[in-house]
């Protein structure tokens, strides 16, 4: 397992904490789907106590399959069977104190284990589902499903890594280092984040289903307005601080 490394910190729009982070995990083979959506449609779904972003008028939606591994908490080591496992997340983009980043609509995950987990110590709203992502052709199959969403898709890279441009609407999506939620006594907390700066490809990608926004009553238009591939990005995770 490589952490994400702390050579690299130019890039952060604040300063790492200076408490030690509590979880690495690895990002795989993951897809940057996104589509604008308006944000007053958006409101609705985001606690009062956060602002929903926008960027030049408008908010937007992200669908990203990828998977995972090296996930564990500090100080312990992978575990078979634990530690790596595919997921599907559909995020916003949302700020508070001027501190930009990540409101998780849903996240699904094949692990029981780390959907408790996930739900117990960081709040969010993890669902177990069947899930599978095979490497095709230099692309990759994957296919998620549970009773009330379903998405398969092939998607793979069409270009070189390179690092989204500041004040792009690329960098406004991705270089993102916080998440938010929701305790389940109604606080809102911020979990920090780090890595290096996204190591981006465009993308290429054939949805032949996806059911998730319709779960949470958001309606899109057509294919995605955006999309984007990164191989892997190793990241370590803090403990969340009460913010609201």
């Amino acid at each position: 397992m490589t952490h994400a490394s702390f050579s690299e910190l130019s890039h952060r729009p604040w300063p790492v904490p200076s408490a030690e982070w509590s979880w690495r995990q690895s990002w795989h083979d993951l897809l940057f789907a996104h589509w604008p959506v308006d944000a007053a449609r958006l409101r609705p779904l985001v606690p009062s106590e956060l602002d929903v972003q926008e960027f030049d008028g408008t908010s937007w939606i992200g669908l990203v399959p990828f998977r995972m591994t090296g996930v564990m908490r500090r100080p312990f080591p992978d575990m078979p069977w634990v530690s790596a496992f595919p997921e599907l997340n559909v995020r916003l983009y949302v700020e508070r104190d001027g501190k930009p980043g990540v409101w998780f609509l849903s996240l699904d995950a094949t692990n029981p284990l780390a959907v408790w987990a996930a739900r117990r110590f960081f709040h969010l709203p993890y669902f177990g589902a069947r899930m599978t992502i095979r490497p095709a052709d230099g692309r990759f199959v994957y296919s998620s499903a549970r009773p009330e969403a379903h998405f398969d898709a092939t998607y793979g890279p069409t270009s070189e890594v390179y690092r989204a441009k500041p004040g792009s609407l690329e960098h406004w999506l991705t270089e993102r280092y916080c998440l938010y939620a929701r305790t389940p006594g109604g606080a809102i907390v911020r979990n920090d984040v780090h890595h290096v700066p996204w190591p981006l490809q465009s993308a290429t990608a054939t949805i032949t289903k996806n059911t998730l926004f319709d779960f949470h009553g958001v309606a899109v238009k057509g294919e995605p307005a955006l999309l984007h591939f990164a191989s892997r990005l190793d990241v370590v995770v803090w403990g969340g601080e009460r913010v609201a």
